[in-house]
């Protein structure tokens, strides 16, 4: 097995409920290329020589045919399918009435058995800016711990409704101690406002940080997600529509004071496409980021095709 010194991992598992039908796999109209393939791009510039990308199976074939192909070959690519079944023996039964994928933790976890190094995490269908990529790079230069790269709420947010994030709490280290997850988040006259997990609706500031899941993780995540996915399957009522989430298992880890974690601001703009309406303005805003950054007007890091 060839050695590498920091992985990308790619959760593009979820089925995209809201934005109807593969999102993962739309490409940006102006550019012939997938918002996955812009930040693999990304990573490589930083010294990614792995890309584990965790799929579901029904979207493996056109991967195969019109993504990987253009990667470069020196980039080692490995396809992760996050099958339901994928379950200790003891709860094999659960797989039978579950119908959506057991969510981000354990799309994570499965795959364990392909990193072995200081890995940055992303989700396929959010593009996060080479700054960010270079922040955790540089992190894991000279640490161990975890890390993330948290956004500005108010850069986040989405003219075809509200949307939902994980807002950060952090220490005076900088260390994150919480993300709670507000629901509904707009801007009402000039002001953020969001819904409580107890249904209140608050004010908030335009600088608060938000989890828009970049993680810098180290293999023994897996060790916590391991051990956390066999306590979610025992609990009640989980067979058909809970989900087994990365960021609770970040936060169980950090509660139990096993780990830390480092918050680093984003120096770049995020771009993503919660609902299909969204992709012509985020396309059009891809589009003009290479432009002023790529002479040839190709993201560096993958295939010209002429």
């Amino acid at each position: 097995m060839a050695q590498h010194s920091l992985t990308l991992v790619v959760l593009a598992g979820g089925l995209g409920s809201r934005f109807g039908g593969n999102k993962q796999i739309a490409e940006i109209p102006t550019l012939g290329r997938t918002i996955m393939e812009l930040s693999i791009a990304d990573a490589v510039k930083v010294g990614v020589s792995q890309v584990v990308i965790i799929i579901n199976q029904k979207i493996r074939a056109e991967l195969e045919a019109t993504i990987l192909p253009r990667l470069p070959d020196d980039l080692d690519v490995v396809l992760v399918e996050q099958s339901i079944d994928a379950l200790p023996d003891k709860f094999s039964h659960l797989a039978a009435d579950r119908i959506k994928p057991w969510g981000t933790g354990h799309a994570l976890l499965c795959a364990k058995p392909y990193v072995h190094n200081p890995a940055i995490v992303i989700t396929a269908d959010d593009y996060y800016g080479d700054t960010s990529f270079e922040i955790v790079a540089e992190h894991f230069k000279h640490s161990t711990q975890w890390a993330m790269v948290g956004y500005p709420i108010s850069q986040t947010l989405s003219d075809e409704g509200g949307v939902n994030r994980g807002l950060c709490e952090v220490d005076e280290q900088q260390q994150l101690t919480n993300v709670i997850e507000y629901l509904n988040i707009e801007r009402e006259n000039a002001t953020l406002y969001g819904d409580t997990p107890q249904g209140k609706r608050v004010a908030m500031t335009d600088d608060s940080l938000g989890s828009m899941s970049f993680w810098g993780i180290t293999p023994d995540v897996f060790n916590y997600l391991e051990s956390g996915f066999f306590e979610f399957l025992e609990s009640n009522d989980n067979g058909v529509t809970k989900e087994y989430y990365l960021p609770d298992q970040i936060q169980a880890a950090i509660q139990g004071k096993h780990q830390s974690v480092i918050v680093y601001k984003a120096q770049s703009p995020w771009y993503g496409v919660t609902y299909k309406s969204e992709l012509e303005k985020v396309s059009k805003k891809l589009y003009e980021l290479y432009h002023g950054r790529n002479s040839s007007h190709r993201p560096s890091a993958i295939k010209n095709e002429e």
